[in-house]
């Protein structure tokens, strides 16, 4: 595969598969970045799409829209652990986020109720390729078609209420995840790019992903062991240091703050909180 960078866009006919050439954005006939994966990568010729589109005027989808599963993965970043007061890990710390959790790069995060602990955590997202099951170090690399970001936007209060995640990670429209998948091809398996966290403008978290403490290549071959994975399936690979939770005193997402989640070389999320 040669390197791509791919969006989902919403258009008047639906969710349509957009690939980045120079400064358009080329629309295909496939319903979304996923579509294109599980119909094995086809070639992108230029010439062949239905449509062009600007950049600035598409409304970015979820890259992808509906995967089967999102898996994510919990204290991962060193810098992050120690700041959290833990040890680092001897095995990868998975919870799972639902699809109706996700949102687009420039969509609205809509406050889950009830809480007043709502956090901010950036991070590198997997994409899934192909399907995979125990897979050894070199069928895991090959198993993974790129990257895109993603925040793990997570109410810390719904987080304690059990030693169980799921219920303060998973709140409907809370989770950035786009604009671009970046192929594999482009930056490698396992990526050393600079991640970054804004609020309100102001610099909340800055880190390299080379910080991971298991990177993409090892989740994908442990989470295959556990359950197989698909053409479409997501990561999340965890968020490093700087998070609200984790300040003194503490800082949280209110009605009007603006998320920016950027990954140098794949693309940023900016996402205004909201209540509904």
């Amino acid at each position: 595969m040669i390197a791509l960078k791919l969006a989902t866009i919403r258009t008047v006919q639906g969710h349509a598969l957009a690939r980045e050439a120079g400064d358009e954005l080329l629309v295909y006939p496939f319903s979304s970045v996923s579509a294109w994966l599980e119909a094995g990568s086809p070639e992108l010729v230029e010439g062949e799409e239905v449509s062009r589109v600007s950049p600035q005027d598409a409304d970015f989808a979820p890259v992808v829209p509906a995967p089967g599963k999102i898996i994510c993965v919990g204290l991962n970043y060193r810098e992050h652990i120690l700041e959290m007061g833990r040890d680092l890990p001897q095995r990868p710390t998975l919870f799972a986020k639902y699809a109706d959790a996700l949102i687009g790069a420039n969509d609205d995060i809509v406050l889950p109720p009830n809480s007043d602990a709502v956090d901010w955590e950036a991070e590198l997202a997997i994409v899934i390729g192909r399907t995979v099951s125990r897979a050894s170090s070199e069928s895991a690399a090959e198993a993974i078609a790129g990257f895109t970001v993603a925040n793990d936007i997570s109410a810390r209060d719904f987080q304690r209420f059990t030693p169980q995640w799921l219920q303060g990670k998973t709140f409907d429209d809370t989770t950035p995840l786009g604009p671009y998948l970046i192929t594999a091809d482009e930056v490698g398996v396992n990526p050393d790019l600079l991640l970054e966290c804004l609020v309100d403008n102001e610099t909340k978290q800055s880190s390299q992903t080379a910080d991971l403490v298991f990177g993409p290549t090892e989740l994908v071959r442990y989470i295959s062991e556990i359950t197989t994975l698909r053409a479409g399936d997501i990561i999340l690979t965890g968020t490093p240091g700087g998070v609200g939770d984790g300040r003194s005193p503490k800082e949280f997402l209110g009605e009007g703050s603006v998320v920016t989640t950027s990954i140098a070389g794949i693309g940023t999320c900016r996402n205004t909180c909201a209540t509904r």
